[in-house]
């Protein structure tokens, strides 16, 4: 779990500069991992459940990084980020709604 986190953080800081040019993905961003924060404190969603989360949003910078690593995020990369940002966005709300919760 450490290693996780210290993944994401890492991910984050190294690659902050690489944000400019996806101001809407990154507040979706930190939006969904609010998401998440808030329901590991609500209960709703488990310890492993907001560990796989928080992977699939490191790997959701990630990928914005790469897309970004050229200088251009084109029509085509921006469309792949998105939908990849749907889906963690719905995995969150999955995972949120599903009958686990933390006691």
């Amino acid at each position: 779990m450490k290693k996780s986190m210290l993944f994401v953080a890492l991910a984050v800081i190294a690659t902050a500069p690489a944000f400019a040019g996806t101001p809407r993905l990154n507040t979706r961003e930190h939006n969904q991992m609010a998401r998440i924060h808030q329901g590991v404190q609500s209960g709703s969603l488990t310890r492993p459940e907001a560990r796989r989360l928080r992977v699939g949003e490191a790997r959701l910078t990630y990928n914005e990084a790469r897309a970004k690593s050229d200088g251009v995020v084109t029509p085509a990369e921006r469309a792949r980020l998105q939908n990849e940002a749907n889906r963690e966005s719905a995995r969150i709300y999955d995972q949120k709604h599903d009958a686990q919760t933390r006691i």
